[in-house]
Formats: C-alpha cells, structure tokens, sequence
C-alpha cells in the first residue's frame, strides 16, 4: 500500500517543467498567423469578446468577419443583443482571457489555447509519471503528445475542446493521486496502531480527501467547458470507489471491506459529482449578474411555470436554457445536418478523416512566395488538423496491449487510460447519426500516449535489466519517428507555403483529402 510515484520530486519538475517549456514555445512559434478567423473560430473568440463586453454572448454585425480581419473591434456588436449558444461558458472565458491580455485579434484569441495546450502537457507527465512510477515514463508520454499533430493544431486555434482535455486530464490525474493518498493513510493507520492488517474491522473513515475534492473542481470545469465531460467524471468515480473497497480488502479488512461501497462510496459522489454542480454553476455567475443574456428573462416572463416557484426566475432561467440546449444537440436538427468534413467515430483512432481548419488554395507561380519557375503546378497553405500518424497508430496497438496486461496480467495501471478514453470516446457512438469530427479526439489522445508510454517502460524493463540498452534502441526509435513524422506533417499544420506536389506527399489516403 506504499507504493507510489518515484522519490525524485525536483527532478521530475525540473523534467515536466522543461518539456512543458519547450511545447509553450513550439506552440507560440507564428501562432498569430492567419490574422483572420478560422474554421469554429468564427463562434467562440466572438462569443468571448461579447463575455468582456456584456457578461453573456452577444450577436455582432453582418460580415463582421471580415471586420474583424481588418483588425476593427469596435461597432461590430448588435446593440448588445445577445445570441444564442450551445456551449456552457468556461472554455470562452479562457480565451476571453487571452483576448483581455493582447486585444480582439488572431494572438488574444489563440494564447489561452496555448497555453492550456501546453498545461496539458504537464498533467499528462504527472499522470504518466505517477502510473508508470517512473518519471522516464512520464517524460515519455509528454514528448510524445508534445509532438501530436491534433494536439499540437488544437493548442493553436480558439475552440474549446483544448480547454476540456486540459481539465479532463487533469481531473483523471487528482483521482489516481487520491488512490495513494487513501492507500498510504491507511498503511499509515497501521503502522500507528503496531497491527499487521485490519484483522476483518473496517478500518478508518477517511472523508477527508484533498485529492478527491481536486478532482471534483477539475471535473466540474471540464463540464463547464463541454457537457459530455460528464461521462469521464461518471467513469473515474465509480473507479474510485472501487480502489477504495480493493485497498481495504488489501488492509485486511475482509468482508468488511464491502461497506466502502457506502461509507467511500457516498462521500465520493459528494466530493466529485456534486460538487462538480457548484463550480459548474460558478462559471454562469455573470449570465446571472446581468440582464441580457439569451434566455435570462424567461423565469420573469413565466412566473406561474413550476420551476420558477420551486427554484425562483435566475436559476429556473438557467435550467430552461439547458433544455433547449440539450434538444439543440440530442434532436432532429443535428441529425438532419451535413459536413464535408464529418468523421464516423470508428475512424478515429487510426484518423481515417482528419479536419480540414484553414486553406488558401490556387495560389499561382509568382505570388505569396510560390516559385516563379514552377511548371503545371500550383501552391497553396492549408492547416489540418490531423494526428501524428506514427504516433496514433502506435497508441492504438498498445490499447490493446494495455486492456491484455490489465485484464490478463492484473496491471491496475492501464486501466486508467483504457477506462478514460473510452469514457470521452466511446459515448460518441450515441449520436453517430449527426456530423461528428476528428477534432473532437483531443480528449482521448492524451489517455492514449500515456498508455503506450507505459507500454514503452514495460519494454525497458528495470534500470538495472540487462536488455534495457537494447530495448533503449528499441524505444529511442519510436520516439524518434513520432518526431520525424512531426516535423514531415508541420507544413500542414501551420499553413506554411506548399507547391500541391509537397502537399500531396503529406496527404497519405484519399479521405484525408
């Protein structure tokens, strides 16, 4: 029950702290670059902008677009009206951020993704590190999803999705820090009390869980993002419970240790699903401050309607603003939509159909750089957002690897990266019938590279194995080839200046077209 991460608490900062430096600066590098809106960023920078403006997502002017481009911030909004959306607020405040720091243009709108995006990196180190009890590992999985195409795109433009993995992650990283946390205390009761095991009593009550209460502000943000966070936090709880009934079976707890299932278990849903509802409140508090927001007045407007006389006119508001979101997403208007770029989930983990985000395409000889000299061709500048393939396809194999050395070989800790991304995955299947993207992946590549990165230490075995150095080979060319294929895709990724021969190497199947 004392196992735990490695004792090497500097240098492993020093090592997460370094590699998250390094995914900062690569995801600064020209991230102002284009200067207009791209693909979803056409909603959520604007629906930021009205945030610090008006506390609630405002409608802005016809053409406003192209307004924006030309770098007017000002007499672009509809008198304050405001507009209706489909995403609780959190992730646009974040980029609202951004936009507070540097201004209404392509920087502001784009550093908050930034840096969540390279935050992700650091929660992924420590989740990795504290899984894989090495900080090696952890390393591993941050190097690796510092090199991710999506994740790399992601951290780059102002959509939410950046924001959700972030706290998802990070979340996921608090629960497993409470399985120490709990498994050490009780080790710890044991020792005080001078008894080798529980000998059949329950144990200590330990309701006090730091760790545990972390995980359930980090799940109700991740809600506050995007609602389908819901899923991971459902997962990752009734996982909990479970660690804490296996941990005092362990102590010796016996058939008592079933009682965790209640005296754990409620405690547990408190800390992390209902708490989770506060914070998710918190990020409305100025829709509730102001007057104007979309829906705001139908509590005033219907003061006889049953929620309004159980939970008064702003909270009944609220809630009647979720239904017409949720039947936004779940009803037959989404299902009767179509996308050029729409991808079924069951291709995403080997990217049968990334997202297309920017393209200048037809750009002839002679102009923006394109070669004069160039024959029957012509040039063109696209961002995609598509993973690193090496590095996907890799991460699917050892998915499967890691549910065998689980199931099979009772390695508790691939459990937590299988478990986390067919939580954010697997959910999607439900609603296959309405246009789905590639994109929205982000949240499970984390779980994934942290998944073969423990897959990677497995094959290096202990540091004094006498095969290390030859499974060192063996895992350097892995990581290497990730890199390679990084740096192959890069044009892709930053709508640098491609003649269509270049660009079409890059394009490996026909549906990435």
């Amino acid at each position: 029950m004392l196992d735990g991460p490695p004792n090497d608490r500097w240098l492993s900062w020093a090592v997460t702290l370094g590699i998250t430096a390094f995914a900062f600066v690569l995801r600064m590098i020209s991230v102002d670059y284009p200067k207009n809106l791209v693909f979803d960023e056409t909603y959520y920078p604007k629906d930021a902008w009205g945030l610090l403006n008006y506390g609630y997502e405002a409608k802005m002017v016809e053409k406003v677009n192209d307004k924006i481009a030309a770098g007017q911030t000002t007499g672009i909004f509809l008198d304050g009206q405001s507009d209706y959306v489909v995403h609780p607020p959190l992730g646009k405040w974040l980029i609202a951020w951004g936009e507070w720091l540097f201004g209404f243009n392509s920087l502001g709108w784009r550093f908050g993704a930034v840096v969540f995006g390279s935050l992700l990196i650091l929660v992924t180190i420590r989740l990795a590190r504290r899984l894989g009890r090495s900080t090696l590992v952890g390393a591993l999985a941050g190097i690796l999803l510092t090199f991710d195409g999506l994740a790399f795109t992601m951290s780059r433009i102002g959509l939410l999705d950046i924001f959700q993995a972030f706290f998802l992650v990070a979340g996921v990283a608090a629960v497993v820090a409470d399985r120490d946390w709990f498994r050490h205390r009780l080790a710890a009761h044991l020792t005080t009390a001078g008894i080798p095991d529980l000998d059949g009593a329950f144990g200590p009550r330990l309701w006090w869980r730091p760790w545990r209460i972390a995980a359930g502000v980090l799940f109700g943000c991740a809600i506050a993002v995007k609602w389908n966070s819901m899923f991971v936090l459902a997962v990752m709880g009734v996982l909990s419970v479970l660690w804490d009934f296996g941990a005092r079976r362990l102590a010796g707890a016996r058939r008592r240790s079933w009682w965790a299932l209640l005296s754990d278990g409620i405690p547990a849903f408190l800390a992390m699903v209902v708490l989770a509802v506060p914070v998710y409140l918190a990020t409305w508090v100025r829709w509730f401050q102001t007057q104007g927001g979309h829906g705001r007045q139908w509590g005033a407007n219907n003061p006889d309607h049953i929620l309004v006389k159980m939970f008064g006119k702003p909270l009944a508001s609220l809630m009647k603003y979720h239904e017409e979101v949720y039947k936004f997403h779940t009803g037959d208007y989404m299902a009767q939509q179509t996308h050029s770029y729409e991808a079924n989930p069951w291709g995403w983990l080997v990217i049968q159909r990334p997202i297309g985000i920017d393209a200048v395409n037809g750009i002839k000889p002679g102009e923006q750089g394109c070669p004069a000299d160039l024959v029957n061709d012509t040039c063109l500048r696209v961002i995609s957002g598509v993973g690193t393939p090496v590095l996907w396809w890799m991460a699917l194999i050892a998915l499967v690897a890691g549910l065998w050395f689980w199931l099979a070989g009772r390695d508790w800790r691939f459990s937590v990266p299988i478990l986390a991304a067919m939580g954010t995955y697997l959910p999607w299947f439900r609603y296959a019938d309405r246009p789905l993207f590639f994109f929205y992946a982000i949240c499970i590549i984390p779980f994934t590279t942290i998944g073969l990165a423990l897959c990677l230490g497995k094959a290096l075995g202990a540091a004094n194995s006498r095969d290390r150095r030859s499974a060192g080979w063996l895992v350097g060319a892995a990581v290497g080839g990730v890199i390679a294929n990084f740096a192959f895709i890069y044009p892709i990724l930053t709508d640098q200046l491609l003649t269509r021969r270049q660009w079409s190497l890059r394009m490996w199947f026909t549906s990435w077209i």
